[in-house]
This record gives structure tokens, sequence and C-alpha cells, in this order.
């Protein structure tokens, strides 16, 4: 996106995380903006998931629908491929129906199957 649609998109950003949010909400999507940011030459739309193909098309839709904005210097939508920062939410303390607890060993033999996680070490 050239710099000028950038702040075009960035003058309104909030009103265009509100629509966005409200066009996921309609698909019944549990996905929803967080946030909308620039570094210059691009947007970063920030969501509070990983967001599914279909997630992404509705986002891409709405960008290129955006009426003071050149829709001819749009990339596609991707998701992010940074694998830096990891955060790991919502996991119990115990094994299922037992009262063993979850020890760092269960979690890293979990994180190694994964092919989405290779060369990645648990740091706490």
């Amino acid at each position: 996106m050239r710099s000028n649609n950038v702040e075009r998109v960035m003058v309104k950003a909030n009103a265009h995380v509100f629509n966005i949010n409200k066009l996921l909400k309609r698909v019944k999507s549990e996905i929803f903006v967080d946030f909308i940011c620039s570094d210059n030459k691009r947007l970063l739309i920030t969501t509070n998931k990983v967001a599914a193909t279909s997630n992404l098309n509705i986002i891409k839709k709405y960008v290129k629908n955006l009426n003071d904005i050149s829709s001819s210097d749009i990339m596609s939508l991707m998701l992010s491929q940074s694998k830096s920062y990891l955060k790991i939410l919502d996991i119990s303390y115990f094994v299922k129906d037992t009262n063993l607890f979850i020890l760092s060993n269960i979690i890293e033999s979990v994180i190694k199957s994964n092919y989405i996680f290779n060369n990645t070490i648990l740091a706490l």
C-alpha cells in the first residue's frame, strides 16, 4: 500500500476496527480486530486470535472497498510469520481426570510434536 493510502486509513482507524468487527460478528466469527497500526508502508491489523482464511477474506474485502484509497495498491493479507514470542493461555494445572500436575516436560513434548513450533524453546 502506498503511504498516502496508509495515512488515509489510519485517520479513521477506530471506525475501520469497528466496521470490520461488525462484519466478523455478522458471520459469527470468534475473531475480532484489536487495532490497526502502520509502519508507513503497510497496514498491520492485529486480531485477538489467529485468523482463518475466511476471516482474512472478510478483512481484505472491506479494505478493498474503502472509497478513499486506491485498491490497486493493496497486497494480499497474510498472517504474521514471526515465531519470536508465544504466549500460552488457559493451561490447566492438572491432567484431565487425574490429580497429577502438568509439568513443563509435558508442555515441551506437545510443542515439539507440532511442526509449527520447530526450534521453539520453553522459557518459563
